[in-house]
């Protein structure tokens, strides 16, 4: 039997199980694995900042089958990638991250870069492990990413001393766990017949991981035949198809009106995927009186607020599958799907937003023509991912990576992983000033490893969600929510990418093709009216 070190039987477990990018920030407390990655099957992307990197194996564990993977070293590096840690979590996003630490004897002596790991990742990683078995190496591999995709599906953090990554050990990988696919009893699918038959006002609330185009089309071909309307939880818009009849729009931050009301009005909802949670309810206050159906692998529903009448523990391709099989006697009162839907296409219509600069509701309604059906939208949190939230479709799988839980930054890494995973399909990323600032450093990233993708920098000069709020509660007095910002368009130009400015509405759209045609990834600097802030509302 030949012999390897644990840092390089990590590597050949990741092989084995079918990880085909690595996101890494070097550091000297993990040179073991970065040298099994030299000459490696896995791609070892190289980030500029840990939070990029963490950002980015989080916008490949959404858009992929299996977990993102990141690597950073101890301490500082650590901290800078917590953020995305924190948003796997809250998102229910399979990852891994590998965090280099100091070597076993160091520990307990304030050692350089110290820190406890466990104390830190803890509360917000399904399973935090450190490598002190130079022998486990494969087996903690295997089982963080059973258990990153297992049941509600999470972040799992790695530590790995230093030391013990140069241990000799016993070069042998072990067959990857494969997880199962619960699918809905006959019993469970019978109970739920009977209470859809009953309901007048029905609704299905799909969101979370694991849905492919199949399974959303299926569940929305059940739903257009018996007159069930479809609402997607926040940020879970690429479910399923919007060109679809059953498809009402989303729930959550930038809902219309007409579905928060429809959600207090329903007598029978199905969370699929989801849960009832505080941003999809408006605070815990929408939608609690309703029979309530929950679909959702996790059999502890984590997150779930208020009544449950029946647990279904199923994935949600299992389920759709299932349910696309019956012939459920479903007979909601009439006009209750036809008026969803209307509603729906009233308020996803642009319209003008009447400021100076550019008017991003005519710049989404040239969007639409000019995006492929299949093309990956990005964003990270802020005021300007309404616009696309609101106004762009959904018609493939896998076409969003946006953060549920509101990180900031998340946009121009997901765009690169986006870019990396899927290289033949459009990618859109629509970026605050604020957010982009975050992490737009990563452009040197997608510059280096062939990623494309087109960014719409929406520039008002304000942290605008938070001036919002101030306006709210503080009227006339602005505090810490200005911005000074740099050049754009040239910022992008100067790691190689395409930069442009575009000033007025009507330049837009043939700028938006000088950015495809330039083959890089490139930039749109889009001025905007700092007291714009949002979508117009009329249409709520």
């Amino acid at each position: 039997m030949s012999t390897t070190t644990a840092g390089h039987l990590i590597v050949d477990q990741l092989e084995r199980a079918g990880i085909r990018r690595v996101y890494t920030v070097p550091g000297e407390s993990f040179l073991d694995v970065l040298d099994g990655l030299h000459g490696s099957s896995i791609q070892n992307v190289v980030a500029r900042q840990e939070g990029g990197a963490g950002f980015m194996a989080l916008a490949e564990g959404r858009l992929t089958e299996l977990p993102g993977v990141a690597m950073v070293t101890r301490g500082p590096g650590a901290a800078n990638a917590f953020i995305a840690i924190h948003t796997a979590h809250q998102d229910a996003t399979p990852m891994i991250l590998f965090v280099g630490l100091i070597p076993v004897a160091d520990r307990g002596r304030e050692s350089f870069q110290e820190f406890d790991i466990n104390a830190w990742f803890g509360s917000t990683a399904k399973k935090v492990v450190t490598l002190d078995d130079a022998a486990s190496a494969a087996r903690v591999v295997d089982d963080a990413i059973f258990t990153a995709l297992s049941g509600r599906p999470g972040p799992v953090v790695i530590g790995l001393p230093e030391d013990v990554l140069v241990h000799v050990v016993e070069d042998a990988t072990v067959a990857p766990r494969r997880g199962s696919s619960p699918e809905p009893s006959a019993a469970a699918l019978a109970e739920l017949e009977g209470r859809q038959a009953a309901a007048c006002r029905p609704l299905i609330v799909v969101g979370g991981e694991g849905w492919t185009t199949e399974s959303g089309e299926e569940l929305a071909g059940w739903a257009s035949r018996h007159g069930v309307p479809i609402l997607a939880d926040f940020r879970a818009y690429d479910a399923v198809p919007h060109r679809s009849d059953a498809y009402a729009g989303s729930l959550g931050y930038g809902r219309s009106d007409a579905n928060a009301a429809r959600l207090d009005e329903a007598d029978l909802v199905l969370f699929l995927g989801c849960v009832r949670g505080d941003v999809l309810s408006d605070g815990y206050k929408r939608g609690l009186d309703a029979e309530t159906i929950v679909v959702n692998a996790d059999a502890n529903l984590l997150g779930h607020f208020g009544r449950v009448d029946q647990h279904i523990t199923a994935d949600v391709s299992a389920f759709s599958a299932a349910l696309a099989a019956t012939n459920s006697a479903v007979r909601p009162d009439a006009g209750w799907f036809a008026g969803a839907r209307a509603d729906h296409l009233a308020f996803s219509a642009p319209q003008p937003d009447g400021g100076i600069g550019v008017d991003l509701g005519a710049a989404m309604e040239i969007l639409t023509k000019e995006m492929d059906d299949d093309a990956v939208l990005t964003f990270g949190a802020g005021n300007h991912a309404l616009w696309p939230a609101r106004y762009l479709a959904h018609n493939s799988a896998n076409s969003l990576a946006a953060p549920r839980n509101g990180a900031m930054g998340m946009g121009i890494p997901a765009a690169v992983a986006a870019s990396l995973a899927y290289p033949g399909r459009q990618v859109i990323s629509v970026a605050g000033d604020g957010c982009f600032m975050m992490n737009g450093q990563e452009i040197a990233t997608a510059m280096g490893y062939g990623a494309k993708f087109i960014v719409l920098v929406v520039d008002n000069g304000i942290f605008a969600t938070i001036r919002e709020h101030q306006e709210n509660h503080y009227p006339g007095r602005p505090s810490g929510t200005h911005m000074t910002n740099p050049d754009f368009a040239a910022l992008a130009r100067s790691y190689g990418g395409y930069g442009e400015r575009v000033d007025r509405t009507e330049d837009f759209a043939a700028a938006f093709r000088r950015a495809v045609d330039s083959g890089l990834p490139a930039l749109l600097h889009l001025p905007q009216d700092p007291a714009t802030r949002s979508p117009k509302t009329s249409a709520n």
